[in-house]
């Protein structure tokens, strides 16, 4: 697929920028010890991010993806983990390799360029200060920021319309399926990384216009766009 050279792009956190992971899943199972429970380890928790951390909670209790816990162990567990998240927010959490360089390329060509993420914004926008690219951001729509999240079209359109952007002329980076879901009914088109959080499922198969393994790969891909 041709790319068109975008008039703002709006990228998200988890799987996209941020490795963050390792203190999810470090939150996953203290949460489970003070549960009383086996914790799962870090190669489990990576199957089960990528739709909130409320989501998270309830697969990590019932230990797969699909389902629900009972209701009554959710209420106990829910609370603990928000605690500890907010205290490992990125204490562990990486930017992935190339993200910083292609932010600055980004940056360089005058894009305007947003965050869009499921994360709620208690969690957001530390981890954009504390890793060094909150200033990247004209805007920052979180989780919990309008009354529907990603893959509703709703937090891309907003972004879209804060910046003066008509959706055709817009781009979305992400990393998953829900990505490209809310790209596809924005009107955006899609760029996915080849290494995020997809639930096990190569990000191909959701068809986005190109899928990169860096984001210094923008760089060619916008030389190369109509």
């Amino acid at each position: 697929m041709i790319l068109r050279k975008p008039s703002m792009v709006l990228i998200d956190v988890d799987g996209t920028l941020v490795d963050s992971v390792p203190d999810l899943a470090w939150c996953v199972d203290e949460m489970m010890r003070r549960l009383g429970r086996q914790p799962w380890g870090e190669a489990e928790v990576r199957n089960w991010v990528g739709n909130g951390v409320e989501r998270l909670v309830r697969r990590a209790l019932i230990g797969r993806l699909d389902g629900e816990p009972d209701e009554a162990e959710f209420e106990r567990a829910y609370p603990l983990f928000l605690e500890l998240y907010a205290e490992n927010t990125s204490k562990r959490s990486r930017l992935y390799p190339g993200v910083r360089e292609g932010l600055d390329y980004l940056a360089s060509t005058a894009i305007p360029m947003g965050c869009v993420t499921n994360k709620a914004e208690q969690f957001t926008l530390p981890i954009l200060r504390d890793l060094g690219i909150r200033d990247y951001f004209g805007i920052v729509v979180s989780g919990d920021t309008l009354e529907r999240k990603k893959p509703d079209p709703l937090p891309l359109l907003h972004a879209a319309r804060h910046f003066g952007v008509a959706p055709e002329r817009s781009l979305m980076i992400g990393d998953s399926v829900s990505d490209v879901k809310a790209a596809r009914a924005a009107g955006f088109q899609i760029v996915c990384m080849s290494y995020g959080y997809n639930h096990g499922v190569d990000i191909r198969e959701a068809r986005p216009e190109a899928v990169i393994d860096r984001m210094t790969e923008l760089r060619g891909l916008f030389d190369k766009a109509a």
